[in-house]
């Protein structure tokens, strides 16, 4: 690892502890918890893609006619993450991208699916992303947290693009998912298109995604100070925008315990 990711990695350490400490994952007791967390988490499952596709737009040849890229070692990076989010396989065997196993994790879970489904398909039909917000109700911490991610993208920088992709997509922590599933399944209830969707996430994300994104980042800011910094500062934003979100989706979970009790 460069000294320039080590640096990166040093400075953002208070701001990950932070995040990993953050009150939500205490506040994620039951299944309900995990459905409020699912509704609005789903939109940063979505967006996620659209990071990577600009990359690929920017990295690799998606013109007709073709012409060699610049630096096929990042394309080759982009286009095996590219494989493993858009069409990686669930646990039938059936190519998915993560996003479609979790709208799938999240109809068993029997969290509501209606809000990103009206959002999605608003956009599929050539709608902006304000007037699809607008027209789903999406909550505005939830879109506030994708307008930043489509702010880095209208940039058309692919080292500010790689950082916001690299740096400011911490995972959940997992255990508190596995040990809430565990605790709520029962003969007639499996929620294991979750329990896939997280381990299938940790398996890519830690032994694969991770370091190929890393190696990304340096490729793309070499030795230019003016890059690094770039990477540096949107990776300080994207951590923190992570957390506004937690923020907002812990203010829900207690709201809906506090009318529930």
């Amino acid at each position: 690892m460069s000294n320039n990711i080590q640096r990166i990695e040093k400075e953002l350490e208070p701001l990950l502890k932070k995040l990993n400490q953050h009150k939500l994952y205490s506040n994620l007791k039951t299944i309900e918890d995990v459905k409020i967390f699912m509704e609005q988490h789903v939109f940063a499952v979505w967006d996620f893609m659209s990071l990577l596709k600009a990359l690929q737009n920017k990295l690799t040849c998606t013109n007709v006619p073709w012409t060699p890229v610049k630096n096929p070692a990042t394309a080759r990076f982009i286009n095996e993450i590219v494989l493993g989010e858009e069409t990686d396989v669930n646990e039938f065997g059936e190519p998915k991208s993560h996003y479609e196993m979790y709208i799938d994790a999240m109809h068993q879970v029997g969290a509501n699916t209606n809000q990103i489904n009206q959002f999605v398909n608003n956009i599929s039909e050539g709608n902006s992303i304000e007037v699809s917000a607008k027209v789903a109700h999406v909550n505005t911490e939830t879109l506030k947290f994708i307008d930043f991610t489509f702010s880095v993208i209208k940039t058309e920088k692919p080292h500010l693009i790689a950082s916001a992709f690299t740096f400011g997509r911490e995972d959940v922590i997992p255990d508190m998912f596995f040990q809430i599933i565990n605790q709520s399944e029962t003969k007639n209830k499996s929620y294991s298109k979750l329990t896939y969707y997280l381990e299938r996430h940790i398996e890519l994300d830690g032994d694969e995604h991770g370091p190929l994104s890393l190696k990304m980042i340096e490729e793309l800011c070499g030795n230019d100070a003016n890059k690094w910094e770039d990477v540096k500062n949107v990776a300080i934003q994207a951590i923190k925008q992570r957390i506004a979100l937690w923020d907002s989706i812990a203010n829900l979970i207690e709201t809906n315990t506090l009318v529930e009790a």
